[in-house]
């Protein structure tokens, strides 16, 4: 086999304390499939949700363990700062930020990333979340050829000191969004950002033991000052949707993140089949990295291990799938549990709250509602 390297992303699991909420803001408000309903594996008496496209897109797919008694996590060292979602164009962004905020949801934005434009807000929990346009892309400043070759400096109009704070707080879309439009369709984790206390050592870590190269080396666009660098699956000429992950160095920093409501739980990259996870286990392993056995996931199969800074990642397999025990057209309608958890379906039942089928209004200041139906 040649030099192994992750395949993008396959899904990112966060926190939730209340899976209706949950379902209201990521199935209703955003738009997302439920791809499935199922309870952690790990903790069967807990919701695991997966939102995602279609019958559940590796690459699209987020996911949700609920802990109702979890308390308020932090972002830090070893954990994720924000989510991005991507879509295609300004427009349809503006379009979000009018629905969301028509939600009593605050957002940030728009603002120029320069390979991207972003708005920013927070689910129910607390997990910063982005809205980030699909492009113009990592080529504006640097060779498409030669990406992640030096330290790009952002301009002065990217900046805080910069930036006209009014104008970007007045653009939004003209007229109410009730629905989301095609245009609007989220596509899939454009990227995620964390925090670490060592770029470098990230580096070889990222690029060495799981081959995604670098492709960016600026600055945090908010103050200037952090490095900010970007891993991505790039052949040396495009970089994959799908697959940038991004972090903020910290150098020797121990705020670390503390795990919890609103926080995320892991980031899964894909293997494509089995034969591949088996020889990402065996590099793990001859590299000394603590890495637990495979882990029937159903749907999937995992492997864990962590990072450097202690950042808990998975590599999980493509398939099985999510058609496995439901019908293409009927994915996520119904409770689905494992063949060795069945003979306790009518417990575990019993101790989580159904989740309605039909539509939910979300609103952060009033709560979830009943959508009436014409």
């Amino acid at each position: 086999m040649s030099q192994l390297a992750v395949q993008g992303f396959h899904h990112i699991t966060m926190v939730s304390t209340d899976a209706v909420r949950t379902l209201a803001f990521y199935r209703d408000l955003l738009g997302l499939g439920l791809v499935k309903q199922t309870v952690n594996f790990d903790d069967p008496g807990a919701y695991h949700l997966y939102f995602g496209r279609g019958t559940g897109e590796p690459g699209t797919l987020l996911t949700f363990f609920e802990w109702s008694h979890a308390s308020r996590g932090r972002w830090g060292v070893g954990g994720v700062h924000h989510l991005a979602l991507g879509v295609e164009t300004p427009e349809a962004q503006l379009k979000w930020k009018r629905r969301l905020v028509d939600a009593g949801v605050p957002v940030t934005g728009p603002l120029d990333r320069g390979y991207f434009t972003s708005i920013y807000f927070s689910d129910p929990d607390g997990q910063i979340l982005e809205i980030a346009t699909r492009g113009p892309g990592y080529a504006i400043d640097e060779p498409a050829d030669a990406l992640g070759q030096r330290l790009v400096l952002p301009p002065d109009d990217r900046l805080p000191e910069g930036r006209d704070e009014q104008a970007i707080a007045g653009r939004n879309w003209p007229e109410p969004v009730p629905h989301v439009t095609a245009d609007m369709a989220l596509f899939g984790i454009h990227h995620i950002t964390g925090i670490t206390d060592d770029l470098q050592r990230a580096h070889d870590f990222y690029a060495e033991t799981l081959g995604l190269p670098l492709v960016k080396r600026t600055l945090n666009q908010d103050d200037g000052t952090t490095e900010h660098w970007f891993w991505a699956r790039y052949d040396g000429r495009e970089v994959a949707p799908l697959s940038s992950w991004t972090l903020f160095g910290w150098p020797d920093s121990d705020y670390r993140a503390r795990p919890g409501a609103g926080q995320t739980h892991h980031v899964a990259f894909r293997a494509k089949d089995d034969e591949e996870q088996r020889a990402w286990l065996d590099h793990l392993r001859s590299l000394d990295i603590q890495v637990t056995p495979v882990q029937d996931r159903t749907y999937f199969r995992s492997i864990y291990f962590r990072a450097p800074d202690g950042m808990l990642v998975e590599i999980a397999t493509d398939g099985p799938g999510f058609t496995l025990d439901e019908d293409a057209d009927a994915v996520g309608r119904a409770l689905q549990l494992p063949a060795w958890l069945e003979p306790r379906r009518s417990a575990i039942e019993a101790g989580l709250k159904p989740l309605p089928q039909a539509p939910l209004g979300y609103h952060a200041r009033t709560g979830v509602t009943p959508l009436e139906t014409p």
